[in-house]
């Protein structure tokens, strides 16, 4: 027994290591940036697109589920209307369920959307020039005169008359 537990032990061992390493190595080809980022924001957002239309076709099985247990009860008679109300009662509930899923789904869109738009303002350049300074290098030399002006005439001493 004592070998089994440590053949199993070095096997599970092994696995985590080759996991770890499965692990690093993709991160390694991930690209870095802020490119990276929109692009995991527009996945997200394709994402919450895909979920909402899974969700809205439950919404409407579930609401057509509902209409026809309606329906049902409509037509039951005698001892099978209380089957029927049942029957609506969790159609009901379900399509509830299903629309409260749906509304929850429209919000993380909402907000995925809002933080995929944030990231595509972030990374669009503005032409406008600003009074504050940056941290960021810039290619090209800038017109802001510097703190010496050369423009200026200094004063030169006059000569003073000797008395």
């Amino acid at each position: 027994m004592n070998t089994i537990t440590r053949a199993l032990s070095a096997s599970a061992a092994g696995l985590v290591l080759v996991a770890g390493l499965t692990a690093v190595a993709t991160a390694q080809g991930q690209p870095h940036g802020p490119a990276a980022s929109c692009a995991r924001q527009e996945a997200q957002v394709a994402k919450a697109e895909d979920a909402l239309a899974r969700l809205t076709a439950v919404f409407e099985r579930k609401q057509q589920a509902t209409d026809e247990a309606e329906e049902a009860l409509a037509e039951a008679t005698g001892s099978e209307k209380a089957a029927a109300r049942k029957a609506v009662a969790r159609a009901k509930a379900a399509e509830a369920f299903a629309k409260k899923a749906r509304k929850a789904q429209l919000q993380r869109l909402a907000k995925a959307q809002e933080r995929l738009d944030e990231c595509q303002g972030a990374q669009q350049p503005t032409d406008e020039p600003t009074d504050e300074p940056t941290d960021e290098p810039t290619d090209e030399p800038t017109d802001v005169p510097t703190d010496t002006p050369t423009d200026v005439p200094t004063e030169t001493p006059t000569e003073t008359p000797a008395a």
